[in-house]
């Protein structure tokens, strides 16, 4: 989601998504507390910049999971859990994910696309016919691929929710298909495959594939197909009306606006992101997850090419690195040469930032925050840049 979009619980998908408070963060309990400052214990360069974090750019948390190319994982946690209790961070908690939703259900259609049941380049009517219209909108000229690669030219549904969605209106529950009706009465964008615009819609669209062609629900297939067989423990896509985070977890936090104070949105209703983004997991997991997609674990080596088969993303202004898009997938450019996939995803409360490389290395980091100040996201993907760039 971008810092612009967000404020109406929009997401863009692009890195530079959380609204952070740029000077003091307050919450019930005032000024972040003491609890938040770093411990005497000797610390790596992970634990200095998740410090960073918390102390220069004001998240009230900030929590890490890396592995080595040797496969040595180390996971982290710097901050509070709470700012009324100034309870500490946990290690490993569980984070909503966001947009790394859509990494997940794109691994799903391309196994459905390896087993012979869909075809990438075959028009999304095919699958499910007359669902798609509007002004400009037709499902006869917009295929699979362009919908999982944001080349469709659909409406972004989330630039057409409620106006107050960090108030009550985080509780209201969504099917689908409301989803789709926001989106289709307004007109599309651009051609199909003519230019490149992130879009929620065509995610939920996805999720709505996959169920029609599997004939079950979402949720089960993305646990079946992906979140058991690589034993995600903290890992799973929330069931109708349920609020909440199950495990251990630092609470999410959105800022009222530059220097205010934070408001405690942990609990929401995340059914307005659904396929796009409604994911709880935690860092340790996304780095195991997409560790595991770039390994070949979950994709045939046809649909993984696909899958990395890019397309030219806009700039992205104060961006350091270049950014190109996938099948539900980022490629990220580093510093130091190498190319780092992942995706990225904020919804209220949380913004994660998983990216690993193709010599076996993986950092995720996760803070607890929406922000004003896109600096302070640019300051955790230069953090991702050091850890997978440090020899």
């Amino acid at each position: 989601m971008s810092d612009r979009q967000f404020r109406r619980l929009r997401s863009t998908g692009r890195p530079l998504a959380v609204l952070l408070a740029a000077t003091t963060v307050v919450g019930a309990a005032g000024a972040v507390p003491a609890s938040a400052a770093p411990s005497a214990r000797p610390k790596d360069g992970v634990r200095a910049g998740l410090e960073r974090l918390v102390q220069d750019d004001r998240y009230p948390a900030a929590l890490a999971s890396t592995t080595t190319r040797g496969g040595q994982v180390r996971d982290y946690a710097v901050g509070v859990a709470d700012l009324r209790t100034g309870a500490r961070a946990p290690v490993d908690g569980q984070v909503r994910a966001g947009s790394n939703t859509k990494t997940f259900t794109a691994v799903v259609v391309l196994q459905l696309v390896g087993e012979g049941k869909v075809e990438l380049d075959t028009p999304i009517d095919h699958y499910l016919p007359g669902l798609v219209r509007g002004e400009g909108i037709d499902g006869r000229a917009i295929t699979v691929r362009q919908l999982l690669q944001h080349t469709s030219g659909l409406p972004n549904y989330t630039e057409f929710l409620s106006a107050d969605p960090f108030g009550e209106d985080r509780h209201r529950y969504y099917q689908p298909r409301d989803l789709l009706d926001l989106a289709f009465t307004h007109k599309a964008l651009f051609a199909p495959g003519t230019d490149w615009s992130y879009s929620n819609t065509n995610y939920i669209l996805a999720g709505l594939l996959i169920e029609r062609i599997t004939g079950r629900p979402f949720a089960e297939q993305l646990s079946k197909r992906v979140i058991e067989p690589l034993g995600l423990r903290h890992t799973y896509v929330p069931a109708a009306g349920d609020e909440g985070l199950r495990d251990a977890h630092p609470r999410g936090y959105h800022a009222s606006g530059p220097g205010g104070a934070l408001n405690d949105v942990t609990e929401m209703d995340p059914s307005s992101a659904w396929a796009a983004g409604e994911l709880v997991s935690s860092p340790s997991d996304l780095s195991r997850f997409f560790s595991a997609l770039l390994g070949g674990r979950l994709l045939k080596p046809a649909q993984l090419t696909e899958m990395k088969t890019t397309v030219r993303m806009p700039d992205r202004p104060g961006a350091a690195a270049e950014v190109r898009y996938g099948l539900g997938l980022m490629r990220t450019q580093l510093s130091c040469g190498k190319a780092a996939w992942g995706h990225g995803g904020t919804i209220p409360g949380f913004y994660t930032y998983p990216r690993v490389t193709e010599d076996g290395r993986a950092a995720t980091i996760a803070v607890t925050a929406v922000a004003t100040d896109p600096k302070a996201a640019q300051h955790v993907e230069a953090l991702s840049d050091e850890v997978l760039c440090a020899k």
